[in-house]
């Protein structure tokens, strides 16, 4: 699997899959959530609607991973992820690991080949970017191989780009 980091806008990046650092109820948000939701459109907001109907209605739990079609964005789906919230004292890394391998998991289900994630918890969740990145990096590098060929770490700032580069690096 070629893993590499980039910044940019995780709405726009060509993938099969885009990962939503989701909040549990799954209809909506700030930062990428609710950039995601943004592009995709109602057909978003209404596949997560089924699925709190059908398959999670007290929501998401915190490292579990869910897949919709992804409405109007250029990707077939979105996989929401409830990283845990650090400002709220959840700060296991194991379950902000969780959230990464269980996207690779749901991904390889659907049998998408490239996967683009954001760092998850690293907004209003509280996880500074040295942490976040080397959470993601070691869990997505120590994924069993899957059909996934690309995973890509998009950024939406220099900060946790350059802690995401940094991570990669050592590799």
């Amino acid at each position: 699997m070629s893993i590499d980091a980039v910044l940019g806008d995780l709405t726009t990046e060509p993938a099969d899959a885009l990962v939503n650092a989701a909040n549990s109820t799954l209809l909506g948000g700030g930062g990428v959530d609710g950039a995601l939701h943004a592009a995709a459109g109602p057909a978003l907001l209404a596949a997560c609607r089924r699925i709190r109907k059908q398959q999670w209605p007290d929501g998401l739990p915190v490292g579990e991973a869910v897949a919709t079609e992804a409405g109007n964005l250029s990707a077939r789906w979105v996989i929401h992820t409830v990283g845990p919230n650090r400002n709220r004292g959840q700060d296991d890394e194991g379950l902000l690991a969780n959230c990464y391998t269980r996207c690779l998991d749901v991904a390889t289900e659907l049998g998408a080949t490239t996967i683009a994630f954001p760092a998850i918890g690293a907004g209003a969740y509280g996880w500074d970017a040295p942490t976040a990145a080397r959470v993601a990096v070691d869990a997505v590098v120590s994924h069993p191989r899957s059909g996934i060929h690309r995973a890509r770490f998009v950024l939406f700032s220099q900060r946790l780009y350059d802690a995401f580069a940094a991570e990669l690096a050592r590799l």
